[in-house]
């Protein structure tokens, strides 16, 4: 992979971290955050020698078939709008196998989320409806992926140098 690639994976993880942090506060997820995340996974296929077919068609395919199930769900009132354009749009960055990989840790880690909040909701003695800021387990689940299958070749890369 290219320095370019490598900028616009800091990139990614930068702005998953802004998401967390605004579904934290907010309890939303900015439509132009998921648009830029996006939109940079083209540059980030081109960077990375991503061949159009069929690799980036998958991508696509994996996006697409991911915003089905989600939109159920977001139908459902499971899951929130901006939790479901994030997920489709990281999906547009990680191969298939690293995607299921990332729904795993990021069910793992909203499960450990919504336990924390639901103790820390009843300590509080809070009477009104919890919100689940989930955004907070999708940035885990996207970073473990650039932590564990991107920023190691970084890392190896740097040490050859």
């Amino acid at each position: 992979m290219s320095f370019i690639s490598y900028g616009l994976l800091s990139a990614l993880a930068i702005a998953l971290v802004f998401a967390s942090v605004t579904d934290i506060r907010h309890r939303r997820i900015d439509n132009w955050l998921n648009a830029a995340i996006a939109l940079g996974a083209p540059l980030f296929w081109w960077s990375s020698g991503l061949a159009l077919w069929p690799d980036a068609a998958m991508q696509v395919g994996v996006a697409l078939g991911a915003f089905a199930i989600l939109a159920v769900l977001f139908a459902l009132k499971v899951m929130g709008g901006g939790d479901v354009k994030l997920l489709t749009a990281l999906a547009l960055w990680v191969r298939p196998d690293q995607f299921m990989q990332l729904l795993l840790i990021m069910a793992i880690a909203g499960g450990v989320l919504t336990l924390v909040m639901g103790v820390w909701h009843v300590m509080r003695r809070q009477k009104d409806r919890l919100a689940i800021p989930y955004g907070v387990a999708i940035a885990f689940g996207g970073l473990w992926v650039l932590a564990v299958h991107y920023f190691p070749e970084a890392a190896i890369a740097a040490q050859a140098a």
